[in-house]
Order: structure tokens, then sequence, then C-alpha cells
């Protein structure tokens, strides 16, 4: 079991909670890929899900763009959880930092995946920190904007059926970024301060 780092409770009995972890490895409803507009998982963490999860998950996303066209910012797609201990995969397309109004497309991103999963009435979701990886948008930049969608979300769905979200970062330089950010919007004396910084580790963001 992943270990949560901090907690957060949020309006109408939800949790959100910050955990350093696999993605693919989280047993909830769904989990969100950060996926790209046509859906093709061929690198970073949409590589590792569809990996993990078999070829199901590339092959529904390939019947999903037939049918639906490219998925969007505001209209992410999704598909069967495959091999993963996840029931569903929620792929969400988040901007390539330079592309221009990046900030608003993160915040829709994270809004229409936590949308998307109350509107299937699940119960539990995982997200990475999108476009934080190899779409190149800068960590300290996209964690207030991320945990501010998922704040402003709940506080206006208090009766969604959504009662834990769980926001997985995988390395230790991204986890410090975040818990910071996860401080500072959401003060409580009992969270821990960020680490001090440890030796550079590998791994995917």
């Amino acid at each position: 079991m992943s270990p949560v780092v901090a907690e957060h409770g949020l309006p109408g009995g939800a949790c959100l909670a910050l955990v350093q972890g696999d993605l693919t490895k989280a047993p909830l409803d769904a989990i969100v890929n950060a996926a790209n507009a046509q859906l093709q998982h061929g690198a970073g963490l949409a590589a590792a899900i569809a990996r993990r999860g078999g070829p199901s998950i590339q092959q529904e996303s390939d019947a999903w763009v037939e049918r639906n066209g490219p998925a969007r910012f505001d209209r992410p797609a999704v598909t069967g959880g495959g091999a993963l201990p996840s029931r569903y995969v929620i792929h969400a397309v988040g901007p390539v930092w330079g592309e221009g109004d990046e900030d608003r497309k993160l915040n829709l991103a994270v809004r229409a995946s936590l949308e998307t999963a109350a509107s299937m009435e699940l119960t539990s979701l995982g997200l990475p920190a999108i476009s934080t990886g190899i779409f190149g948008f800068p960590k300290a930049r996209a964690a207030p904007i991320i945990l501010e969608a998922i704040a402003g979300f709940f506080a206006e769905r208090r009766a969604t059926s959504l009662k834990r979200v769980e926001l997985v970062v995988f390395d230790q330089p991204t986890l410090r970024v975040f818990q910071q950010a996860f401080a500072d919007r959401f003060p409580d004396p009992s969270l821990a301060p960020p680490p001090s910084p440890a030796p550079r580790e590998g791994g995917l963001a």
C-alpha cells in the first residue's frame, strides 16, 4: 500500500490524499491517465498504464477516438482498466507547455476528469501530476492549479458520489513540490512539513 503523505477533508465528506506511489497499482475505482488527444499511449505514464493494463486499453482507446474524435481538455475518454487494479481509466488531455493558455487547460483537464468520474457514480479516483512529465509543465506552477481545481470541484459538487481522490506522484522531487503546494492550499498543523532535500533518485515523474 502506497504511503499517504497528507490528507485534507473536502465538502460533502470527501477526502483528498497526497500519495507517493505508482498510480498503475492504485486499487481505486478509476485512475486518470495523462494522455494525448489521439490516445496513443506510447510514452510516460500513458505507456506504463497501457503496458500494465494490457492491450485492451489501447484497443478501447482507438475505438473511442474512431467513434468520438480526439479527446479534448474538457472531454476526456474512458476505457476499462484491463489488468489494472482500477476498473476504469479516464484519459485526460493535459496541455503541452508552450502551446498557450496552459493554466486554464490544465484546470479544465482536472475538472473534466472529476466530472467524468462523478457522472459514472464512482467513489474513488486517482490523479497523476498531469502535464508535468513529458509535456513539460513546470511542477511548481502545476501543483497549485491541480489542487485548486480539485477543491473547486468539491466546493461546487457537495452531493457527488466521489468520496476519495488520491493525487499520486512517483518521484521524490515531484513529491516535495506537491507537498509544499498542499500545505499552502490546505494549512493544517497536523501535516508534516515538506521533506528536506534528498539525494537524487531515478524514476518517472
